[in-house]
Order: structure tokens, then sequence, then C-alpha cells
């Protein structure tokens, strides 16, 4: 588990169910994501991906004793390579609640972890971009209409990305 000031990130358990789809539901929520997601696909998604695959990490406000974000934090198959990537309820939007969680998660992986590198994608989307650059992430690149947005149109899919070394 980590700690912040006002987070606690810890694994997904059964209970984050409903908080998890009070996320996952929400079509401003998953914008630029993949489609809202229905109860069927949330509990298939916490119970296969965050609970027995361990490829997500769950952001609760300790404040309010409630989940408020999904992290997805994935080895891949380099070594020491982790990918990782953020969805949070929109209640805790612009509180800086991200960038803490997602600096603590980046720290961990390259001091506890030993981590190379991290690195997140983002379909045009200005505010995580924003976080990205603000994270201390560089642009690696953009694969040009890679994926189709909610609405069916081809969107621009952008690369950044850390080196441990550029960590102090």
């Amino acid at each position: 588990m980590l700690e912040t000031e006002r987070t606690l990130i810890r694994y997904f358990v059964a209970d984050d169910f409903a908080d998890l789809h009070e996320i996952f539901s929400d079509p401003l929520v998953m914008e630029n994501t993949e489609p809202p997601y229905d109860e069927r696909m949330t509990r298939k998604f916490l119970e296969g991906f965050c609970i027995k695959e361990k490829r997500a990490l769950a952001v609760i406000h300790k404040e309010d004793k409630k989940l408020i974000g999904y992290v997805l934090f994935s080895d891949r198959l380099e070594a020491d390579v982790y990918e990782i990537g953020w969805i949070f309820n929109k209640a805790y939007w612009r509180k800086g609640l991200a960038y803490e969680a997602m600096n603590a998660v980046i720290k961990y992986a390259f001091t506890e972890l030993g981590a190379h590198k991290v690195f997140a994608e983002a379909i045009d989307d200005v505010k995580s971009v924003g976080l990205m650059k603000k994270l201390g992430m560089s642009h690696e690149g953009t694969q040009k209409q890679q994926m189709r947005d909610q609405e069916g149109q081809w969107r621009d899919l952008h690369f950044y990305g850390l080196l441990g070394e550029s960590i102090d």
C-alpha cells in the first residue's frame, strides 16, 4: 500500500465494485477511453484485471473513505518497463488528487521496483496530457488515427514516457 497526504493506494478488493462502477459507468469520465461500462463489464474487469491479475490499483480518498480512482499499473514484456494510466471519479477532478496519487505510483516504480521507464498514452485528452507533463513525462510519439472514439471517429494516440534516470 502507498500513502500520500490525501490518498491511500492499494490493490482492489471485491467491495470496491460500487465505487468503481460509479466511475466506469459515467460517459463523461470514460469519454477518452472506452464506452461506459454496464454492471457486468465492471464486475468482470474488477474480478479479472484488477483483482486476479493485479494490474491496477485503487485510489482511496482518506477523508471520504471512498474509492475515487483507478490506476493502471502494469509491467510490460520488457523488463522494468511499466505502463501507467488513470481514471478518476469526476467529483474529485481538479483537486490535485490524480497528480498526488500518480506521483506516488511513479516514485514507487522507480525507487522500490527499480523501473527503467514508465509510460502512458492518451487519446487527444488535454487533461491527461497536462498531467503527464506535470509528472515530468515527455512526449515520445504519436500514432495517427490509431483508435476510434465513442462516436466512431478515428483519433490519434499520444505516448509519453519518463526514464528512471530523470528522477532525483
